[in-house]
């Protein structure tokens, strides 16, 4: 389940425009969301508060197995749309499978003048959080530049790391992160630069194929007056397989202070994402609209997708011999299933992961109400684990377990829950 942070800063990316999803590093996240579900550990409370659309108030404690806490304060430039856990769309608070928007080019702010000048700055959001009794602090500001770059510095800052015997800290937790990305909708790349071991780092991840469907009456080429005639010695589409779109994208990094570098690479395939409503790009139908003809290709929003959603990624990297591939898919409306198999091309050591994703609906209930989901993963290193995730009344809830099955005497591995309320207004 999202921390009530993460919430925030993600209505403030769709607030802004900005695609996070086109990044690299985030290369996996449909299949990291079957595989590699976190389980809760202890028992863990957090309270937030959202007094009006551009400040936030979240409050954490952790009750088992110790005792600690964490107050964060969160402010926006821009007015977002934060509901309460009561009313929140409960997938919109859930790591899921799905398939992605087809990237587009960020929009640019809206100008806004008063008395002849432009009066609108760049949007920025500020985000702090302290942890009681260790006191150690994290920050978060993330702004942007232009409607195609945005900046972002992060920042930890641990006391107990000064105070520490240098046998007992042997690396300072404490750390300053730089980050720079630039999203064309095609392109996306990403300059970090981290403090801590001086390590310098570049992601880019291109998309391939044509970007930019034609919506229906947008000029796009696509209607019946601009049928392109054809030829005789052209053949039939053959009907069948999947219809997609494919990302490839690599990374380099070099620390200085540890002499040391990494670089992986990766490939990723991913069908078309559903053209209806409510994707976030395609405007809503006007009632003036004349209906669109019917075409072998086309669906209504009732009926079933003309393919199952899915997602193949493949990663290499070549200094440490890693070789992962991914396949996830949804097999039915509420059932999606992911598999991944590593291997090490050096130790000859692999392993095969399985996971599920099964939603949870009322009898009878309309099909975006969703009273929870439900997780599991097993893999050839013996590590099982089951996460349910649903909405008490006005709460979130998150109860997991994982366990390792070599494990001897102790084969559970955590067992947590984990509560969440928010409130807006």
């Amino acid at each position: 389940m999202h921390p009530f942070a993460t919430y925030v800063l993600r209505s403030y990316y769709k607030a802004t425009g900005w695609n996070e999803d086109n990044l690299y590093a985030n290369f996996t996240r449909s299949s990291n969301a079957v595989l590699d579900f976190t389980v809760p550990r202890g028992l863990h409370l957090s309270i937030s508060k959202s007094p009006n659309t551009l400040f936030q108030t979240t409050y954490a404690m952790n009750a088992l197995p110790s005792l600690n806490g964490s107050v964060g304060y969160i402010f926006t430039s821009c007015d977002l749309d934060i509901r309460s856990s009561r009313d929140v769309r409960f997938k919109d608070m859930v790591d899921r499978f799905k398939v992605y928007d087809t990237p587009r080019r960020p929009p640019a702010k809206d100008a806004e003048f008063l008395a002849g000048e432009r009066v609108d700055a760049r949007d920025y959001l500020l985000y702090g959080r302290l942890y009681v009794p260790t006191g150690r602090l994290d920050a978060l500001y993330s702004t942007r530049l232009s409607p195609t770059l945005q900046a972002l510095v992060a920042a930890i800052s641990d006391p107990r790391a000064t105070t520490a015997a240098p046998a007992a800290a042997p690396a300072s937790p404490s750390n300053a992160m730089l980050s720079l990305q630039h999203d064309t909708g095609r392109w996306c790349a990403e300059y970090t630069y981290s403090a801590e071991d001086a390590m310098l780092g570049v992601r880019v991840l291109h998309n391939f194929g044509r970007l930019d469907a034609a919506l229906p009456g947008g000029g796009g080429g696509g209607g019946a007056g601009c049928a392109r005639a054809k030829r005789v010695d052209e053949e039939d589409a053959m009907e069948g397989g999947l219809k997609g779109r494919i990302s490839a994208g690599a990374e380099l990094y070099f620390s200085a202070r540890e002499k040391s570098a990494g670089v992986s690479t990766g490939i990723r395939f991913t069908t078309l994402p559903d053209a209806t409503p409510p994707s976030q790009h395609l405007p809503p139908p006007s009632p003036a609209a004349p209906p669109l003809p019917t075409t072998p290709t086309s669906t209504s929003t009732t009926a079933p997708p003309s393919q199952p959603a899915t997602t193949i990624t493949a990663l290499f990297n070549p200094m440490l011999g890693h070789i992962s591939g991914a396949y996830t898919a949804q097999v039915s409306r509420d059932l999606a299933l992911s598999s991944r198999f590593d291997f090490n091309a050096y130790s000859y050591e692999s392993e095969w992961t399985l996971g599920a994703e099964w939603w949870l609906r009322r009898p009878g209930a309309a099909p975006r109400d969703v009273t929870g989901v439900v997780k599991a993963r097993a893999s050839t290193a013996n590590d099982i684990a089951l996460l349910w995730e649903g909405r008490l009344r006005n709460v979130l809830v998150a109860l997991g377990v994982s366990s390792n099955l070599s494990g001897g005497a102790k084969p559970i591995k955590s067992f947590g829950l984990e509560l969440s309320y928010f409130s807006s207004g």
